[in-house]
């Protein structure tokens, strides 16, 4: 296995995640975000502090049983107790923006390598 690549169940911090979603306001589509890329609505992307920019992962609403596969774009979220911001559209996936936060599991599911020094 690649020394990038983390074991089934291992985020770069740790293990496969468990806390409160929420989703970033539409309001806030074309903004910059972390990566570069303006903030879209209606794609499958999220916000997190511990997953590196570019990973993909699969979020699952633990009360629904609903899951997606979002790719890191940004930092965040910002609001306390959450581990996860969803765009629109994935919270939509999700069955979540009635409630506008769920009970999640974040699993990581790839993780860019890391760039190799010159």
């Amino acid at each position: 296995m690649a020394a990038d690549t983390p074991q089934a169940g291992q985020t770069p911090t740790g293990k496969t995640q468990t806390g409160k979603a929420s989703y970033f306001h539409p309001s806030l589509a074309g903004k910059e975000t972390a990566s570069g890329k303006p903030a879209a609505p209606r794609r499958m992307t999220a916000a997190s502090r511990t997953l590196p920019l570019g990973a993909k992962a699969q979020v699952t609403n633990l009360e629904t049983g609903k899951s997606v596969a979002v790719t890191v774009e940004d930092r965040g979220p910002y609001a306390k107790r959450r581990i996860i911001d969803v765009s629109p559209k994935a919270a939509e996936q999700l069955d979540m923006k009635e409630d506008g936060v769920a009970t999640v599991q974040v699993k990581p599911l790839a993780v860019p390598p890391k760039p190799s020094a010159p």
